[in-house]
């Protein structure tokens, strides 16, 4: 154990919990990080090579502004240490064209001066050939969208970090913790840590740390998959935009063939797979999980539909709204949780660590997070979460 307290701890360096090390470091802090694995590990929610970003946002207006914020300081950090992480590509809004996904980005795109475009099925296949949209859905369009380097980002976070002082330690799990004094201890498999401040970024493992959270953040398993396309060009990220797509046979999310890597897909809630325990979660890839999203692929990007370049599986945490949970701990002063990120928080890494820090630092809040409260009044879930059922291991 260190001598000397530091100002914060971080329980989790993955998406939220570097870009929170980093923030608290920038800001002059003396701050740990502890990650039980390695920075980045394949065994939580920000694995996979890509996640979105987009600002037409059917998830809820409210989270635009957020978003301009991200956008920023996805550049900032690119700057900061020369990685590339964000590529735009434009992004696609798909379903019926009276409601749903497709109203909802509208929605957040009036709301807030966005540029857009309205595009029926027609006009999506024409100009944008790797897609075929059966007559009856249409699309937001949206310029600004496309895709970051997950994995790249998460190590840019934490080198740049380390350059301002701060410590990270990997390999090392975070038994518990209890409250001092002074501010907060933690107890690891390595020993013991004190801080002024603990901040929470486990991801599926937050709920074992912090007792409210257990009725409020669900695990659940997902799969990627990635195609090698049958006519390759028109899936290069220039010719192919980022979508979200809700349909009767699912909703589903994907991108370009980034860096050669293939046509990507993914399926909104999968085989609906609850994960009571995220260390015994199944993260073998199966026939079955594959045909869940060859059914995408077959309805609407069947010149995708070639050999499978692989497939992994990963986490997603839900909440009961699909809404983030950023707040102080209800009980124990100094104690910080970011939660339940519902599969759509990636793009957000550097606010939500942006936030946390304010929280830690005690610095005036700059945006209103009543949404995101601990005890929020919880309205029906986002718009490409499908109707309620049962979750079965």
């Amino acid at each position: 154990m260190s001598a000397r307290p530091y100002d914060a701890i971080v329980i989790g360096v993955g998406g939220m919990g570097s870009a929170t090390v980093y923030e608290l470091a920038k800001s002059g802090a003396r701050v740990l990080g502890l990650e039980r694995f390695t920075v980045p590990h394949p065994f939580g929610s920000s694995h996979g090579l890509t996640r979105i970003i987009r600002l037409a946002y059917s998830e809820g207006s409210h989270y635009v502004p957020l978003l301009r914020d991200a956008y920023r300081r996805w550049r900032e950090l690119e700057d900061v240490t020369g990685e590339s992480i964000l590529r735009v590509t434009g992004g696609l809004d798909i379903g019926p064209r009276s409601g749903g996904i497709v109203a909802s980005s509208r929605k957040s795109c009036v709301e807030h001066g966005l540029p857009f475009e309205e595009l029926d099925s027609d006009a999506v296949n024409r100009r944008f050939p790797g897609y075929a949209l059966p007559a009856g859905l249409g699309a937001i369009y949206q310029p600004d969208a496309g895709y970051l380097h997950c994995e790249t980002a998460i190590r840019a976070h934490a080198e740049a970090a380390r350059s301002l002082g701060a410590e990270i330690v990997s390999g090392v799990r975070a038994r518990g913790w209890d409250r001092t004094p002074t501010g907060v201890r933690v107890a690891t498999d390595a020993g013991r840590y004190e801080a002024r401040k603990l901040v929470i970024t486990a991801g599926a493992w937050a709920r074992d740390l912090v007792a409210a959270l257990k009725p409020l953040c669900s695990p659940v398993r997902q799969v990627m998959l990635w195609t090698e396309p049958l006519a390759p060009g028109i899936f290069d990220p220039d010719r192919f935009p980022i979508f979200v797509l809700e349909s009767p046979v699912g909703n589903f999310y994907g991108f370009p063939d980034n860096r050669g890597e293939g046509f990507k897909i993914g399926k909104f809630h999968h085989l609906h797979q609850a994960v009571p325990d995220p260390d015994a979660m199944d993260r073998e890839c199966h026939s079955e999980d594959e045909a869940v999203l060859r059914e995408g692929i077959e309805a609407f990007f069947p010149r995708a539909n070639g050999p499978t370049r692989r497939m992994t599986a990963c986490i997603f945490t839900n909440s009961p709204d699909g809404h983030f949970i950023l707040d102080r701990h209800p009980e124990v002063e100094g104690v910080f949780v970011a939660a339940g990120f519902s599969g759509h928080g990636f793009k957000f890494c550097g606010v939500v660590g942006r936030i946390m820090a304010d929280f830690c630092l005690e610095r005036p809040r700059r945006r209103d997070l009543s949404a995101f409260n601990l005890t929020r009044r919880r309205s029906p879930r986002a718009a490409h979460a499908p109707p309620p059922r049962e979750q079965t291991p």
